[in-house]
C-alpha cells in the first residue's frame, strides 16, 4: 500500500483512521476522568489562594514562558535594585536560563523539610507578577520567609499588599505558621511600607552587596499573635488537602 494511504501517526491504512482516532479519543477521555478523581500528580499544582481580585497558583510551563516575559519588560527602574541576588541584570541568554532554571529547581529539590512555593499572581485574570513563600524545617520552626515582584505596569495599585496579604493568611491560617519574616533595602519604600502597613514588627538589619556595594537591609518579623490582632481581608484557598504532607504537616 502506498505510504501517502497510511495515516502518519499510526502507520495504519487510511481506512483505520476513524477507528485509531476513536481509540485515542476514549484514552484522554479516561486520562481526563481518572486526574479529575486523583487530581494532578504534582498536587502544588492544584493549591490556589484567591482574594477578591487576586489568584494566586503554581505557573504551568507556559506560564513560566509568559511570567519571564513580563520580567523582561520591566521589574524596577535600572538605576535600582530592590533584590538580595541582582537577577534582573543578568545579559541575554543567561537571564532567561537562569530564570527557567530556578523555577524548575525549586520543584525539583522541593522536600517537607525545606521547600520554596514561588506563585504566580493573577489580577483579574491577568499575570502581573509572582508571590513567593519559603519554609526549612517548618514542621518543627513554623517559621516562613516572603519575596515578590510585580510587573512595572502593575505596581502602585495595592496589589503587592494584597497578594503578600494572601501568603501571610495562607501561611498562618492554613498552614499553622507561628512566624513570618521579610526585608527590604532602606532605599525601597514600597516595600517597607507594605510591611508596615500589614503590622510587622521592624526586627533589626542586615547587610548586602548585589551590585558589590554594601547596603543596608531592614528585617521584618509577624508573628502568629500580631497576624491574628487585626481585622485581615479573608482569602479562599483550594487543593490544600492533596499536598498538605509536602509541606511537612503531616
Amino acid at each position: 500500500m502506498p505510504e501517502w494511504l497510511k495515516d502518519s501517526r499510526t502507520g495504519q491504512p487510511a481506512d483505520d483512521r476513524h477507528t485509531a482516532d476513536c481509540t485515542r479519543a476514549e484514552e484522554m477521555s479516561r486520562l481526563t476522568k481518572l486526574r479529575r478523581v486523583e487530581g494532578h500528580p504534582w498536587p502544588l499544582f492544584d493549591l490556589v489562594i484567591r482574594t477578591s481580585r487576586l489568584e494566586l497558583r503554581l505557573p504551568t510551563e507556559v506560564e513560566l514562558g509568559e511570567l519571564l516575559a513580563l520580567a523582561k519588560r520591566g521589574v524596577h527602574d535600572p538605576d535600582e535594585m530592590p533584590f538580595g541576588f541582582a537577577w534582573t541584570d543578568q545579559p541575554n541568554p543567561r537571564l532567561e536560563r537562569s530564570f527557567m532554571q530556578y523555577h524548575w529547581g525549586t520543584r525539583a529539590a522541593w522536600k517537607p523539610e525545606e521547600w520554596t512555593l514561588d506563585l504566580g499572581v493573577w489580577s483579574d485574570g491577568e499575570l502581573v507578577g509572582t508571590q513567593g513563600m519559603r519554609g526549612e524545617n517548618f514542621a518543627v520552626l513554623r517559621k516562613i520567609g516572603t519575596g515578590s515582584w510585580l510587573g512595572r505596569t502593575f505596581q502602585g495599585k495595592g496589589i503587592g499588599k494584597e497578594m503578600r496579604s494572601a501568603v501571610l493568611a495562607f501561611a498562618f491560617d492554613h498552614l499553622g505558621a507561628e512566624r513570618a519574616t521579610s526585608s527590604a533595602f532602606v532605599d525601597n519604600p514600597a516595600s517597607i511600607a507594605i510591611s508596615r502597613s500589614l503590622g510587622y514588627a521592624d526586627d533589626g538589619s542586615e547587610w548586602m552587596a548585589p551590585r558589590a556595594v554594601p547596603r543596608e537591609q531592614i528585617r521584618f518579623l509577624m508573628t502568629k499573635e500580631m497576624w491574628r490582632s487585626r481585622e485581615r481581608p479573608p482569602i479562599e484557598v483550594s487543593g490544600l488537602e492533596a499536598c498538605r504532607d509536602m509541606f511537612g504537616l503531616d
